[in-house]
């Protein structure tokens, strides 16, 4: 298991999460024009298109999501307390490619990362004061800046910052003890936040809860 192991029990959201699917409308390319008879020409190289940049929402404009969309297929072990500055992460025995869903519980303080369905990293968090606190919703990642610098609170580092709104909502590095707090974003271990990055896309979606318990009645524990 690559990352700090843990001694503690996962609260929550944090032993696994039912993913979810973002109700958008989506676009189905068709390649060939049907309405034209035309003899068989040789194949055109496909032409390069830009990603879709996912809209910016304020905390405000959550998406919305199908819980039913996706189930879990593996939460990973954990046992004992699960303390401030805690994480795991182990992608043994996961697909290496597919969806990633990250999931947040403000109550249980948790942070958890799916891919496919299967729980790949997990960590305690610190998240919004009472005068500043984080939204509650789904939000899609729109910008990734492994060196960003708060512009609003005078350069404060914020290193593999995932921004989610258009107000200052983010997951990124912090110093995760007992106590602190932050201005409404998702502050995880740096450690964590530099795999966290390595793996999340544009447009994956973060889902934020208030101890709501999603469903992982399906779910194996990894080996």
């Amino acid at each position: 298991m690559a990352g700090r192991v843990s001694t503690g029990v996962k609260l929550a959201i944090g032993g696994g999460a039912a993913a979810v699917l973002l109700l958008l409308g989506l676009s189905i390319g068709r390649g060939h024009d049907l309405e034209r008879a035309e003899p068989a020409a040789a194949p055109k190289a496909p032409v390069a298109t830009k990603p879709v940049t996912p809209v910016e929402r304020t905390r405000a404009q959550p998406v919305a999501v199908d819980p039913q969309a996706l189930m879990v297929k593996r939460v990973l072990p954990i046992e004992g307390p699960f303390r401030h500055g805690d994480y795991v992460w182990d992608e043994s025995g996961a697909p290496a490619a597919g969806r990633v869903i990250i999931t947040v519980d403000l109550k249980a303080q948790t942070l958890s990362v799916f891919r496919a369905g299967y729980e790949i990293g997990s960590a305690v968090i610190i998240y919004g004061a009472d005068d500043k606190p984080s939204p509650i919703g789904a939000f899609p990642i729109t910008q990734k800046d492994a060196d960003h610098h708060s512009r609003t609170y005078n350069n404060a580092p914020m290193p593999y910052t995932l921004r989610l709104t258009s107000d200052g909502v983010a997951i990124h590095g912090s110093d995760v003890q007992w106590g602190n707090a932050t201005h409404g974003c998702i502050g995880v271990p740096k450690p964590f936040a530099k795999k966290l990055f390595g793996v999340a896309s544009l447009g994956d979606l973060v889902v934020i809860t208030n101890g709501r318990m999603l469903d992982t009645s399906h779910a194996k524990p990894a080996a």
